[in-house]
């Protein structure tokens, strides 16, 4: 009996053996495994410096002057990181409780968690805490194709994890995951997400916006919220959030309860570089950076770059006014392309959407566009093909998607006549600076990027008509002490051939063809009066005004001859806001500026910017010039912006002009300007803190309206003027000023006509001609 009690102790002994060699086996497997991971076996792990510093792409920021951000560079990643101070409370709940519930209580790995799916095979749930989620995303491949890569993935992630808990604050490692993840959409990180879907700022989201997005944590493409996706199982993954915050203490259950009866509330705005505001002036910031990274090199010695490197550049944008201008630009162009179109009917007008041209006229004009294209350029110099088989190209039928002021048409046009289609619309350009800083507060270079991508501020030069004689005007200001209450006659002159640089002899005409009778230098501006102004470039010379141009910042070619008087030269709006500023800034030119700081990601400043500037004008010939244009809001074409409605210009142009009646009561200084065959319309408008100058007309010069009626400056561009004025003086915090310009202290020329005296008697007088050297 006792062999037989030995021998089952031994048995049982050598069980209790086997059992310790095979744990202590499986333990020193694990450890070695671990050990293995750790110094790099199963594939590189990330180095302090690595965890210190993950590589993660992060898009630059466009911020306006405002503290908005306009929009973002970006090519695949669309990130700019938040602090942890800038999560509102219910974001990381909702984290917390949905993802990770023991998150600090644990060093990485949540042990429980990780026993419970090896037990139930993971059908109770994943065991990933946020820090394993966070390495996953950072130092991991997001998917393996096997189970056994897989099992060696999830042993990186979890070293990783345990090395991330030890490098950060569970609020570092919290903010890292928001700033991480994709939410889809070009929505990267929290930030864009916030953003793109509700159209705010992260800190500033609810408690049911808080949940969606945490909710699309477990799959942002299947959980996405789009009407065109999933916006069902959206809304049932994040009623499942808001459950999971009442479960864990961080949300009342009737507060829930109501919450999951309400919509998800989508305000979808996606971020793209063709779509969102300020499209034109991103474009016009694109090249100034590019030619900015050229020049600026990193301390070490490389380039930055644009779309990864999360450089911030601030700008001189202000978001409000920029929402005015595009919002104006929008009302009124809609209503005013309604009107062309009808006008330019078929059954009206056989060559349509051009005027004055035969057909042969119009073809010639669509085949040298067909080689400005971009079609022409790939087919010819990537294809290769020939000449006829890219004219053929053109008209064959083809799918696309057009532009209409109801939204995008899908349907299928020939090329050719796509071309014909988009000639059809009228384009626009509009500016606005403060004078005294040159920040440039508005740009709106189009109303539609993605179909209409040449800018008009600053790239596009149309003759500027009338919106030129203010130069006229001011030169003579200066060289001869001329008062606005000097007169004039208005009978025709014409300027001798050969007295300035060769040019054939010159008499302008009147646009209302009357002559006679005498009109002070105010009201003949006023009313864009061509035989006073020709008299003043007589007398001063082309030179002087083409000089006086050129110092005001107008960089385009304006040729010294006499006909330059009437608004014959090119320019941009860019150069004609800039000009104008000059006389609002008391004479000296401040060169507009659009950016006045650049940081990187870290926020160290890298340059800062301030504008040019130079004295042009007295400050006294400044002040007198602004005088003068203040007639055309008192008694000119830009009355329009003073009048109260009831009257036959509102009565038949009702159609098309939004926003009347503007009745500003405060001084206005500006011009009209309407060229040729109503092909340009202008109007440049200041008050003495801000200069805007807006301009409407066709892509070619050949479309335009039929009469003045409608293809003046005062019914095409003024309209825009006046509803962004009126949005600029709603919003007080702007500070929009409606005073008068300030006068200089010692004024010699006299600028009140009830006062005026040229000969020192007790009544006014009208001086002589001859007086005047004219």
């Amino acid at each position: 009996m006792a062999k037989k009690k030995n021998n089952q102790n031994t048995g049982f002994g050598t069980y209790i053996k086997w059992f310790w060699m095979l744990f202590l086996s499986g333990v020193l497997m694990i450890v070695l495994v671990f050990f293995l991971a750790s110094v790099g076996v199963f594939g590189e792990l990330p180095d302090h410096t690595q965890l210190e510093n993950p590589n993660t792409n992060l898009a630059s920021e466009i911020i306006s002057s405002d503290g908005k951000t306009l929009a973002k560079f970006y090519f695949n990643d669309n990130r700019t990181p938040v602090s942890y101070e800038n999560l509102p409370k219910d974001l990381v709940n909702a984290l917390i409780a949905t993802e990770d519930a023991r998150f600090y209580d644990h060093s990485g790995i949540d042990a429980r968690g990780t026993l419970r799916a090896i037990v139930m095979l993971g059908k109770g749930g994943g065991a990933s805490t946020i820090s394993q989620q966070l390495a996953k995303q950072l130092f991991t491949d997001q998917v393996s194709s096997s189970k056994i890569e897989r099992a060696f993935q999830k042993i990186k992630e979890w070293i990783i994890a345990i090395r991330l808990e030890r490098q950060y604050t569970k609020e570092e490692i919290i903010t890292q995951y928001f700033n991480i993840y994709d939410f889809g959409n070009n929505a990267d990180g929290i930030r864009s997400a916030s953003r793109i879907y509700f159209g705010k700022e992260p800190k500033d989201l609810n408690v049911k916006e808080s949940a969606m997005l945490v909710g699309m944590f477990k799959n942002s493409s299947l959980y996405n919220p789009r009407p065109s996706r999933n916006p069902i199982g959206t809304k049932d993954r994040r009623n499942t959030v808001l459950d999971q915050m009442v479960k864990y203490g961080y949300l009342k259950e009737t507060i829930s309860d109501s919450l999951q009866k309400t919509p998800l509330d989508l305000k979808y705005t996606p971020e793209s570089h063709r779509d969102g505001t300020a499209t034109y002036f991103r474009a016009y910031l694109t090249e100034y950076m590019k030619d900015w990274i050229k020049n600026n090199p990193k301390p070490d010695g490389s380039k930055y770059n644009l779309y990864n490197d999360g450089l911030k550049i601030y700008t001189t944008i202000d978001s409000r006014m920029q929402e005015y201008a595009e919002n104006a630009v929008a009302k009124h162009m809609e209503k005013l392309q309604a009107e062309f179109f009808v006008q330019n009917k078929p059954d009206r007008n056989k060559t349509a959407p051009f005027l004055g041209l035969t057909v042969d006229e119009v073809e010639d004009l669509l085949r040298r566009d067909i080689k400005k294209s971009e079609r022409w350029r790939k087919m010819k110099y990537d294809l290769k093909k020939s000449e006829d088989e890219i004219y053929a190209s053109f008209e064959k039928p083809t799918p696309m998607s057009v532009f209409s002021w109801k939204g995008e048409i899908d349907t299928i046009m020939k090329p050719i006549d796509s071309m014909r289609y988009y000639k059809s619309f009228l384009r626009t350009g509009m500016m606005s600076m403060e004078p005294q800083s040159g920040h440039v507060k508005a740009w709106v270079g189009g109303f539609n990027y993605r179909h209409f991508q040449y800018d008009m501020v600053k790239q596009g030069k149309r003759q500027v008509g009338s919106t030129f004689k203010p130069f006229v005007y001011a030169t003579a200001i200066d060289q001869l002490h001329m008062s606005p209450c000097d007169q004039l006659p208005k009978s025709q002159y014409t300027i001798e051939a050969g007295k300035w640089n060769n040019q054939k002899a010159w008499t302008p005409s009147n646009s209302d063809g009357s002559y006679g009778g005498m009109m002070t230098l105010k009201s003949a501006l006023a009313n864009s009066v061509n035989t006073v102004t020709a008299r003043l470039m007589d007398k001063v010379g082309p030179k002087q005004v083409t000089n006086l141009a050129q110092k005001l910042g107008v960089t385009s070619n304006i040729p010294e001859v006499p006909s330059i008087a009437l608004g014959t030269p090119d320019i941009s709006v860019y150069e004609m806001v800039g000009a104008y500023a000059t006389f609002a800034n008391k004479g000296v030119y401040i060169e507009p500026i659009m950016v006045t700081a650049i940081s990187d990601k870290n926020d160290t400043v890298l340059e800062q910017f301030l504008p040019k500037s130079q004295d042009v004008l007295s400050e006294e010939s400044a002040y007198v010039t602004v005088k003068l244009m203040e007639g055309v809001t008192q008694g000119g074409s830009g009355t329009r912006l003073r009048t109260k409605g009831a009257d036959q210009w509102n009565a038949v142009y009702r159609e098309i002009i939004t926003g009347y009646p503007y009745e500003f009561k405060n001084p206005i200084a500006g011009k009209t300007g309407t060229t040729q065959n109503n092909s340009d319309g202008w109007f440049m408008g200041m008050v003495p803190n801000l200069v805007t100058g807006v301009w409407v007309g066709g892509e070619d010069r050949a479309t335009h309206f039929r009469n003045i009626a409608y293809g003046q400056g005062a019914s095409m561009a003024l309209p825009i003027w006046g509803m962004y004025m009126k949005d600029c003086y709603a919003n007080k915090d702007l500070e929009i000023s409606k005073g008068e310009f300030e006068a200089p202290e010692e004024l010699t020329i006299e600028v009140d006509c009830d006062n005026y005296n040229p000969d020192g008697s007790e009544t006014p007088q009208v001086p002589d001609i001859d007086d005047l050297g004219m």
